[in-house]
């Protein structure tokens, strides 16, 4: 019986414990989830719950309905590729080596805007968590938690990724926001250079080819307060 009840654990066969927190480390019915929802005491994964905000989804009008923020692809995947450098650099160096990090661009509000750190090591997670309940990120506080999500393969939506899901945004499984592929060369080469030379470089170019100018320090100087107001330091 053991046996059984350990095979199937967080899967949908298990009546007591709910399979979507196990997998995603989110469930949209919440505290009103009529399954148990298991938070781990130690975990590689850090949860910075609806951290991202997307211009796109996040203009609204008068009467709080949504609008359509008049933002180009390109000002989009910017806005977020400086978004996602700030908290990877950030988090990399103060708490210690990144697996991988993703952010969701679902809609529905157990996912909209989730960040999931997934460090090398477990005390490096516990101690990013411990730390970031107590800052604030662009005027809001920051929410973290351990995360039992350590297989992202399993937590994201495939229709999604082959472009069929016919959900959109309020599917219950990951879409994972893409960042470009500069960044990403970037940022998961960093430990490289570190471990080579030491120190993050001094410059590099990640910007468009149509556009031909060089972000690296631009970027920096572009911040207006406004995006930092209600922030303790950077982070």
């Amino acid at each position: 019986m053991a046996e059984y009840l350990a095979s199937i654990f967080g899967t949908e066969k298990d009546k007591v414990n709910c399979s979507f927190y196990f997998k995603i480390g989110a469930c949209r019915h919440g505290d009103r989830c009529s399954r148990i929802h298991n938070k781990p005491t130690f975990s590689q994964t850090c949860l910075l719950q609806n951290l991202y905000v997307n211009p796109q989804n996040s203009a609204k009008s008068a009467d709080g309905s949504h609008l359509v923020a008049n933002v180009s692809d390109e000002e989009m995947q910017e806005h977020y590729d400086n978004f996602f450098e700030d908290v990877f650099v950030e988090c990399e160096d103060k708490y210690g080596e990144i697996e991988e990090m993703n952010v969701c661009d679902n809609l529905g509000d157990h996912l909209v805007g989730n960040v999931y750190i997934k460090f090398r090591r477990e005390e490096d997670a516990e101690r990013a968590v411990n730390d970031l309940n107590n800052r604030w990120f662009g005027g809001r506080p920051v929410y973290a938690e351990l995360s039992p999500v350590t297989d992202f393969r399993e937590a994201c939506c495939r229709q999604y990724e082959m472009g069929e899901c016919t959900r959109s945004g309020f599917c219950n499984f990951m879409h994972l926001k893409p960042i470009s592929r500069e960044l990403r060369r970037y940022l998961y080469s960093r430990r490289k250079g570190k471990s080579i030379g030491g120190g993050r470089p001094h410059s590099r170019s990640r910007s468009p080819p149509k556009r031909g100018r060089s972000r690296s320090r631009e970027r920096k100087g572009s911040r207006s307060p406004k995006h930092r107001s209600g922030r303790s330091g950077r982070y």
